[in-house]
């Protein structure tokens, strides 16, 4: 590449977009919730799809409880405290899909209903 197509490279605007941190936890709210549906819509041959399902989405749960947790989490103190509930709901109840057959649909609703609230945070932003 020569230094004319350099330059002209470096000045093009990016073609992936800017995310903001609640762009980042909707889109990872998203693409789980995905892959609960998907893989629940297979039955009893898509249980190793919902497994792993599962274990992604209490990742994130994992992960928002730990910083909900932190001193300097800026979050109203109930607010925080609900989250980190959910996500102790959320373990118990991925428990119960897997060794019960409990419906998926209750944790799909969950992030379903997390995801309308980042949705709705950015849009008031």
């Amino acid at each position: 590449m020569n230094a004319m197509n350099m330059a002209k490279t470096a000045y093009t605007t990016s073609q992936s977009p800017i995310r903001t941190p609640r762009g980042v936890e909707y889109e990872a709210f998203a693409r789980i919730t995905h892959r609960l549906k998907a893989a629940s819509t297979k039955g009893r041959t898509g249980f190793g799809q919902l497994a792993e399902a599962l274990h992604e989405n209490r990742r994130l749960w994992t992960m928002l409880a730990t910083d909900v947790a932190a001193d300097d989490n800026g979050l109203p103190q109930d607010l925080r405290a609900r989250i980190f509930y959910l996500c102790e709901f959320t373990g118990n109840y991925s428990g119960k899909v897997l060794n019960d057959g409990a419906d998926v649909n209750v944790l799909v609703e969950i992030n379903t209903a997390i995801m309308r609230g980042l949705r709705q945070k950015a849009e008031a932003a």
